[in-house]
This record gives C-alpha cells, structure tokens and sequence, in this order.
C-alpha cells in the first residue's frame, strides 16, 4: 500500500506510526511542517517537508501539498490531528483518506471562541472517509460532535513489548520509587501526584512500617509548571525525595519505567485521550494508578493491574499509593497482569495492522462509491 501520514514529525507518536507502517512494508510517505532534523528514513519510506510553518501553514501549504500528492499518486492519505493537518488535508480534500484525532483537537478545540471553531470541526471531519480514534471514549466525543460521520474505527497506540520489557534488578530495593513521565502542565494533575504522595507518605502505617525513609517521587519530564511544582513539593516538606528528571528522549523513557516501583497518572481533562505512557508502564511490569478522566481507565483493568481514582482526588490516590507501598506482593502481582494485559491488546504490531485494516476499508468504500450505478447493481 502506498501511504501518506500527513503530521508533526516533531513528534514521536507520528514517526512511531511512520517508522511501524514501512516495518510491515508498506511505502509511507511523511509530509510535514514540523521538521525533526535527526529522522531517519527506512528503506520504503520518504519525509517531504512543507514550505510555511505555524498556524498559517495549515492553509498557505494547500498548493505545495497538491502538488506533492499529484507526483506521489498514494492510494491513501492519513492526516493527523484534527485541527491542524485535518484542516490542510481538508482544504486540499484528496480521497480516500483517514482523519487520525489525538485528544485536545476534538475535545478543548471545537469549545472555545469564536463559535466558528465549533463549525470548522464538523466541516473537517465530515471530509474524510473515515476516521481513527486511539480510544472508545474519543470515537464517542467524536460521535458527539458529527452524530453525521458514519465510520470511526479505534486503532490503539500500542506498544513494543520487546522494548517495554521488564529489567531484572533495575530497581533500587532500597527504596520504593513512585513516578510519572509526563508534560509538566495543569493537564496532567502533577500537582495532585505530588500532594497524594505527601500524604501517603505521610501515612501513619506507612511510618509504623517503617517505609517513609524509602519512599522516592521521580518525575520524568518538563514544561511550563515546573517551577510551581518544585515550590509545591518544598511546601509540602518532599524536596528531599523528589527528583525533577526533565525531559528526556523517548529511547530512554523504558530505563525511567524500570525504575519505579509505581506509576502515576492523574490527569484532569477528558482530553487525555489515550494512556500510551501507562500502558509502556504496564509492559515493563510496573503497577499503575490512573485517573477516571479520558481513555486512561481504558488501559487499565481496576484492581488487576491497577487502580483508578476520580480525578483531582487526591485522598484516593494517597489511598491507592498506600496500598502498593505497603504491599509488595501486590505490585509484583499487578505488575505482572499489566504487562500480559498490554500483550494481548496493545502489542504495537497488532495495533499497526489495526490501523491498515482502517486503511483498506476507507480505499474499499472509497472504491465503491466511484462505480457506476449499473455496476453497484450487480
């Protein structure tokens, strides 16, 4: 099949996609205007880079993608993010294609002002022949906003478990790291990380066992709240045991994993849309700790292989973490179901050809609908 991805290739979850459809031997081209300057192409693949840059680039770039589509001649085109490349791909309108919805392009775009914004998702959406949500609960926000679109598939972000694999010794038996790998922003309820963590630590059993000295915060990751983080975590007296990482490469996010001994993730908004740092959590055995918000509690199966609180509850979630910091066995248990968990539904092989069988229906209806009426007929 010869494919365009049409997105960020500043991005790692576009170059996952790019890099997993030309493994399966497909010819991927990737068209972009975010340059990432260090990608390398595989032997079926290709990266195009757009003219115009920023907001702009998504309706001066419509000549120089016709163009490009009119000499590569795919047989699909699969634009990612909704209120970005969807809008350039819905100007330029090649068919077939597939619409990819990441999370705050379907759920935080079309609310705000001016209303027009509203309007423009429905336009673009009702553009493609189909369109692609990493979860169940996005398709039913997408579902939400055009009742009209009549073909959603969800195609997970998967995982590769042999890369996301549990390393025997890799944690320090000396403490009990709970940690996240996350943007530092108010989306994603660090600060309720944080003050759980206080709590549970703490915690009179938590003390009477002796296990405060132990306890560890690791935050993996940057962004625009790390100074109110680092202030919050010496208000609350955890300085000392909190470690502020940075960002770091995605090649390096498994080491960070193998590390804890639980994960956190506590989002606030519903456009946390799918938990794919919780799932490489899961696949490298380590227990996790989810809010109810967006497709999170869709990666985790409750009190299996792990837990899930309301979010911004930050007395549940020091309930849950105390419950795994007291309880060894019971983290070595949940770890060990979220990563057979992960096997059997997000390994990253199944979940690309998840996506190409969203390909083939999107190029078969598209097909279809181009025949002439004495033919359909028959």
């Amino acid at each position: 099949m010869k494919i365009v991805l049409l997105g960020p290739a500043s991005v790692i979850h576009t170059r996952r996609w790019f890099y997993g459809l030309c493994a399966l031997g497909h010819e991927v081209t990737l068209i972009s205007q975010h340059r990432h300057e260090t990608l390398d192409c595989p032997p079926t693949g290709s990266v195009h880079y757009l003219p115009h840059t920023g907001l702009k680039g998504y309706f001066l770039n419509v000549p120089a993608l016709r163009t490009l589509l009119t000499a590569i001649k795919p047989d699909l085109v699969n634009a990612h993010y909704a209120s970005g490349y969807g809008t350039l791909a819905a100007l330029v309108h090649f068919r077939p294609a597939v619409l990819s919805v990441w999370g705050s392009d379907v759920y935080d775009f079309p609310y705000e002002l001016p209303p027009l914004k509203m309007w423009l998702m429905r336009w673009i959406l009702s553009r493609f022949d189909r369109v692609a949500s990493t979860s169940r609960v996005m398709a039913a926000q997408v579902r939400k906003l055009t009742p009209r679109v009549e073909h959603i598939d969800v195609t997970p972000f998967g995982v590769d478990t042999s890369v996301f694999v549990p390393v025997p010794g890799a944690r320090d038996e000396r403490c009990i790291t709970i940690g996240t790998v996350k943007t530092l922003a108010r989306k994603y309820g660090v600060d309720s990380l944080i003050r759980a963590f206080a709590q549970a630590r703490d915690d009179g059993e938590v003390e009477a066992a002796g296990l405060r000295p132990k306890l560890r915060l690791v935050l993996v990751g940057d962004g625009s709240e790390r100074l109110t983080l680092s202030s919050l975590a010496r208000e609350l007296g955890i300085e000392d045991c909190t470690t502020f990482v940075g960002a770091v490469e995605h090649a390096r996010v498994p080491q960070f994993l193998n590390q804890f001994d639980i994960y956190v993730a506590v989002s606030r908004l519903d456009s946390e849309s799918f938990g794919v740092a919780v799932i490489e959590a899961s696949s490298c055995a380590v227990p996790v700790i989810v809010s109810d918000k967006g497709g999170l509690p869709e990666v985790v199966e409750p009190n299996v292989t792990g837990f899930v609180a309301p979010a911004d509850d930050v007395v549940r979630t020091a309930q849950h973490l105390k419950s795994l910091i007291l309880d060894d066995s019971l983290r070595q248990k949940m770890g060990a179901a979220g990563r057979q968990r992960v096997i059997y539904h997000y390994e990253w092989r199944a979940c690309i050809e998840t996506m190409v069988a969203c390909y083939s229906a999107a190029i078969d209806g598209y097909r279809a609908e181009q025949q002439p009426a004495s033919k359909k007929s028959c």
